[in-house]
């Protein structure tokens, strides 16, 4: 059985006829109920199907933020090998909220930033529910000058509601860090490729997604604010976040559209967290494309041309 969210009762329902009829299939009194649950099993197949193929952005935001989604760790360990992580911005501290190192990707060496929400309450509130605070930046900055120094691409895994808006990170200088990281990512003289894989929630995540080819799950959102902050400020009200999703055209159908995210990538039906593997397979075959694009560029050609796709966002809307 899976976490349902709301939208998805219809879903529920079937599956929850299915999951109680096997159980009797299999019990003291065993009936035969192979054919009532095919029949069942089509239907909510069926329904699944229908409900993904019209998903409202705010929909889209709720499947982004589902908690069995894969997220950054559940990509490493899927897509990396011979991970080794680095931490500490030789500053300040180590931030959890962003995970760093090094490993291989196909048996290319990689440097890979991404970063982690947590998948339980222990480590949610280790890894800051992924919201980043200055240091996380800072590390990311020096992983990725590192990366560069060695001639090693980048890739780096976007899933955050925004940088953490704590006092101690103000205090820290928190815009400055995500300047300095953007600034980063523009510099680089070698390839960058960013995937989206859940949220991307402002400067946060933009700090790491500066990047030649920017990636974005079929059902991910990025956006400039939380929905919900949004509705605060334009309307003193959270629970009008619905309105504020469809206004903010978010979703990566509406930004490839834009320019903005250069490929979408295919999740499952039903969404990433329905089948994580095959989602991060797809995620990693499109991720093999976008490298091997890039492999063949020098390192002025590469900062030119991330630049000049950042330039060129919204001038022909």
């Amino acid at each position: 059985m899976h976490n349902y969210l709301d939208f998805e009762k219809p879903v529920a329902d079937l599956e929850g006829q299915i999951f109680e009829l096997k159980k009797i299939e299999t019990g003291e009194d065993a009936v035969d109920v192979t054919e009532e649950v095919q029949r069942l099993e089509k239907r909510s197949r069926d329904a699944l199907e229908d409900l993904y193929k019209k998903l409202t952005p705010w929909q889209k935001t709720q499947v982004a933020r589902h908690p069995d989604r894969p997220h950054c760790l559940d990509y490493i360990g899927r897509l990396i090998t011979d991970f080794v992580p680095l931490a500490g911005d030789r500053y300040f501290a180590e931030d959890y909220a962003i995970i760093a190192g090094f490993g291989r990707f196909d048996g290319q060496s990689v440097a890979v930033i991404g970063q982690e929400k947590g998948n339980d309450t222990q480590t949610r509130l280790k890894h800051n529910f992924g919201m980043a605070r200055p240091e996380g930046y800072r590390k990311a900055v020096r992983i990725m000058e590192l990366a560069e120094r060695f001639d090693i691409p980048v890739l780096t895994l976007v899933d955050t509601a925004g940088a953490y808006p704590g006092i101690g990170a103000e205090e820290r200088g928190q815009a400055e860090a995500i300047a300095r990281s953007i600034e980063a990512c523009l510099n680089l003289k070698v390839p960058l490729v960013s995937l989206v894989i859940g949220e991307g929630g402002s400067g946060g995540a933009m700090a790491i997604a500066a990047a030649n080819r920017v990636l974005m799950m079929e059902h991910a959102i990025y956006n400039v604010i939380a929905p919900e902050a949004g509705a605060s400020i334009l309307y003193r009200d959270s629970t009008r976040a619905r309105d504020v999703a469809q206004a903010m055209k978010m979703t990566a159908q509406d930004l490839k559209g834009f320019g903005i995210v250069d490929t979408i990538v295919q999740e499952p039906m039903g969404g990433a967290h329905r089948d994580p593997d095959a989602a991060m397979e797809q995620a990693a075959e499109e991720v093999r494309g976008a490298l091997a694009e890039l492999a063949g560029k020098d390192g002025p050609t590469l900062r030119k041309e991330r630049r000049e796709k950042f330039l060129a966002i919204g001038r022909n809307l």
